[in-house]
């Protein structure tokens, strides 16, 4: 089984499920459902983790609880909850026990845009209660205060949303540093969707295969999954769903064992899938 655990999903009916102020918005005809089941049949991919993203629908967790709920055969959802509202614990414990949801997705938020802040705790507390994942979206400056809390949470399985945004640029050789360091949680999940994103090239973006290859062993395979950021029309334009997925069958040297513990083993057991 193949499982893509980063698609973000966006609805063409605006009135039903409308947009913020001035979204971010995918290409005409991209990112909805249908378009998915297009993509991933195309890829051979057998299940996803759908993403609620913030920068279409903020906090509005609506498209993807609706949407997850009647996909249970092949999607679940990650919901995006604002740290700094007192009732999002409540909101996600109705989003996991009446919809498909599986995951958080959680962010820096309060004065100083703090990873390690109190509304961060409360739903750290509250996933651990649920018992779903936690994905964590943060850069290298945060990695300290995320240190902290998979510390204090030690059972909470994580995920690490893009391998703290890597890219190449006067921050590489820190970020790397840094994701490495992080190994050492053994409650810490990287997910390798950063490549396209991150690289200076273009495809197979060799600039990133040295650390994307220094995670897979320190993380181990049974700790690394993968995301094709689709729509990649919008999120990953060097490449195409299709691409993004080659590059771990074909393009990294991962051995067949390697390949089926992140491209599904791993997600498998992480998402309940």
């Amino acid at each position: 089984m193949i499982v893509d655990t980063h698609a973000h999903i966006y609805c063409p009916d605006e009135t039903t499920y409308p947009p913020i102020e001035r979204p971010y918005r995918p290409p005409a005809g991209t990112g909805s459902p249908e378009h998915l089941q297009r993509e991933m049949l195309a890829a051979g991919v057998d299940k996803v983790m759908m993403v609620q993203t913030t920068t279409f629908y903020g906090w509005d967790n609506s498209f993807v609880r609706d949407t997850a709920a009647v996909c249970q055969d092949w999607a679940a959802g990650v919901c995006t909850l604002n740290p700094d509202d007192p009732h999002s614990p409540d909101v996600l414990y109705a989003l996991v026990q009446r919809s498909n949801v599986r995951a958080l997705r959680t962010y820096a938020s309060g004065p100083g845009r703090s990873y390690d802040h109190p509304g961060n705790r409360r739903l750290y507390d509250a996933a651990r209660e649920v018992g779903i994942v936690i994905n964590a979206l943060l850069n290298v400056d945060a990695a300290g205060q995320l240190s902290r809390l998979l510390d204090d949470y030690p059972e909470q399985p994580v995920v690490l949303d893009h391998c703290l945004a890597l890219s190449a640029g006067p921050k590489y050789d820190a970020t790397v540093a840094a994701v490495l360091e992080l190994a050492r949680h053994p409650n810490l999940h990287a997910k390798l969707t950063f490549l396209p994103t991150g690289s200076a090239e273009e495809y197979p973006f060799r600039d990133m295969h040295g650390a994307c290859r220094q995670f897979v062993d320190a993380y181990g395979p049974d700790r690394c999954i993968w995301g094709s950021g689709f729509p990649t029309e919008l999120w990953c334009p060097k490449t195409t769903y299709t691409g993004h997925l080659h590059l771990l069958q074909e393009e990294l040297g991962l051995s067949s064992a390697e390949q089926a513990a992140i491209l599904g083993a791993t997600a498998q057991r992480l998402y309940r899938l």
